[in-house]
């Protein structure tokens, strides 16, 4: 698995990442979000129907060796 970075550096091109972020209950939480570039936010979703604006601190990107992983799994 992939190390987090600093949110800064995640990609803003609309692509879904997994980012974590803490929830006002003071939870943290990992999601995966897109940034709109429209109202300069990132959203995730929290149920098949709700999308929350959020404000992550951190984010994973895809690792090679994460789909390798998944993809032994499988067979």
């Amino acid at each position: 698995m992939a190390d987090r970075e600093p949110i800064s550096s995640a990609p803003k091109d609309g692509s879904r990442v997994t980012v974590y972020w803490t929830d006002s209950d003071g939870v943290m939480n990992e999601s995966i979000a897109r940034w709109d570039a429209g109202d300069q936010a990132w959203w995730a979703y929290t149920d098949s129907r709700t999308q929350k604006k959020i404000e992550p601190t951190s984010w994973r990107p895809d690792n090679a060796d994460d789909e390798a992983d998944e993809a032994d799994e499988e067979e």
